[in-house]
């Protein structure tokens, strides 16, 4: 019997990394990818196959695919991993750094599952997993792009699911809250301005475009710096790749995988009023 192969987009660092080094160790065939090919050398010297994938590049893509179909003959998981976090207040970001968040964190997603589906489909059996976040099922002021983003993968996802059950094809979604990774460096230049930093899928950070109105929120950042890696409850990444083998060897995965304490709260407090949130928020711009 082959082994079971899997497509990973993003395993430049963090979840992405963590991830294929955990399907190396349950003996799958791991096709790891990101966009600059030297940050994943290390792991094709561990046993992975590396590839240079851009999610935002649909040539990149099919070649991608149509590798592993030469060289496997048929692909078992796909693990939609690639992706950044566009923070700032919604009147400060810029209409095309929208674009660029929904182009990385959904399109980039559906491009991959285009391409993977008409042979997962023929073969009966396989199983996409979306790497969403905590913050696809709660916002918060400062991430309503990047929640955006992750509650259309969220949606997308779930219509999904029925669609190809009758084919035997699993989906599930991964939700963390936050992760040691350097998620929350990125958020920062992206926030503050600084240029040059590369978000893991090869996105510059430009900054946002402060009009001055919204300083309580950039203080509040600057002070409890509550998300990625340095907020509240962050787990390691290898949790997260846990999961997310965990997952794709189910023959029965959850619809949802909440790794951590923080993940599973929110999920949680979204069922909450909305007026609660607001009271809170309201408190923290006053502390």
């Amino acid at each position: 019997m082959h082994p079971k192969t899997v497509l990973i987009t993003g395993c430049s660092s963090g979840i992405g990394r963590a991830a294929a080094l955990e399907f190396l160790e349950e003996d799958w065939s791991v096709y790891a990818t990101a966009r600059n090919p030297a940050d994943i050398e290390t792991l094709g010297e561990k046993g992975c196959r590396i590839a240079t994938l851009d999610v935002t590049d649909q040539d990149d893509v099919d070649r991608v695919v149509d590798r592993i179909i030469d060289e496997e003959g048929h692909i078992s998981c796909l693990v939609n991993n690639a992706g950044f976090g566009q923070m700032g207040p919604l009147e400060d970001v810029p209409t095309d750094k929208v674009h660029r968040q929904f182009d990385v964190n959904v399109y980039g997603p559906h491009r991959l599952i285009r391409a993977v589906l008409p042979h997962i489909r023929e073969q009966e059996d396989g199983t996409i997993v979306n790497v969403s976040s905590a913050a696809g099922r709660i916002s918060f002021p400062g991430g309503g792009v990047y929640a955006g983003s992750k509650f259309a993968l969220e949606a997308m996802s779930d219509a999904l699911r029925n669609e190809v059950d009758e084919y035997g094809i699993d989906v599930a979604v991964i939700e963390p809250g936050p992760v040691e990774t350097n998620f929350s460096d990125r958020v920062d230049r992206e926030v503050h301005g600084d240029e040059g930093g590369d978000d893991g899928d090869g996105s510059q950070f430009t900054g946002v475009e402060r009009s001055g109105a919204y300083e309580s929120f950039y203080e509040l950042f600057d002070d409890t710096q509550l998300i990625g890696g340095d907020g509240l409850g962050a787990i390691p990444p290898e949790r997260v790749a846990e999961d997310i083998v965990d997952a794709a060897s189910s023959t029965k995965p959850r619809a949802r995988y909440q790794p951590g304490t923080a993940a599973r709260i929110a999920t949680l407090a979204r069922h909450l009023p909305a007026r609660w949130f607001d009271t809170a928020y309201r408190y923290l711009r006053k502390l």
